[in-house]
């Protein structure tokens, strides 16, 4: 009963992972507007994302566009959009996957191809969490870059954004929820795999005495 919590909770958390990828993907929050003039009074703020940019008011109108060209747009962008979008995909994969596995579910029958399928599903949770890492990384190396980079003018400096600590922390909740998962599954694998040893019933015979065919 134990096991099939942990192995609940672990995929709980890749849903909420496999979420905070999506939502972060879709977010133009991803590098925003730098403001270290002198002026700290600035009319609009500066959103850009993997999708497309928006440029908000001081009075709280927002206006976005979507990116024009895909080959245009820097290679941190292309890989941003590919990654997240294999990991959304991969994670759907993953829930259907532990959904079929998992101990509170009857589509296979308990035993060793059952385990293997839940740990199959907590792994691809674990990859998501790895591939997601590298555009956030990426990001953000630039962003760190440029801000200290004193060829760069002030006007076209960034700060990472709120996509960014999203994609963080939906990562971080992918690759927990899938250790999780693999190792409920690991231990429930080894409990069930001890050889159990059983022995025939004695029988005493007509005379009052046991059949040694019965002893092992």
């Amino acid at each position: 009963m134990t096991s099939a919590a942990v192995e609940i909770l672990g995929l709980g958390l890749g849903i909420l992972g496999w979420v905070g990828v999506i939502l972060a993907c879709g977010l133009p929050m991803w590098q925003v507007s730098a403001f270290i003039d002198v002026n700290i009074v600035v009319a609009q703020t500066t959103w850009e994302g993997l999708w497309m940019n928006c440029v908000v008011q001081s009075t709280g109108q927002m206006q976005c566009k979507v990116y024009d060209s895909i080959l245009a747009l820097p290679p941190e962008v292309q890989a941003g959009r590919a990654l997240t979008v294999i990991v959304a995909l991969l994670g759907l994969v993953a829930l259907m996957v532990t959904v079929v596995g998992a101990q509170c579910t009857n589509c296979i029958r308990p035993g060793k191809m059952k385990s293997r399928i839940v740990i199959a599903g907590g792994a691809i949770y674990i990859l998501c969490g790895i591939l997601v890492l590298i555009p956030l990384c990426w990001f953000a190396n630039i962003v760190i870059s440029d801000f200290y980079d004193p060829t760069v003018p002030s006007s076209r400096k960034r700060e990472m954004g709120a996509a960014l600590y999203i994609g963080w922390a939906a990562t971080a909740l992918l690759l927990f929820g899938g250790c999780l998962i693999c190792c409920c599954s690991c231990s429930q694998r080894d409990e069930s795999s001890f050889p159990v040893k059983y022995s025939a019933p004695r029988r005493p015979t007509s005379n009052g005495e046991y059949d040694k065919k019965n002893y092992v």
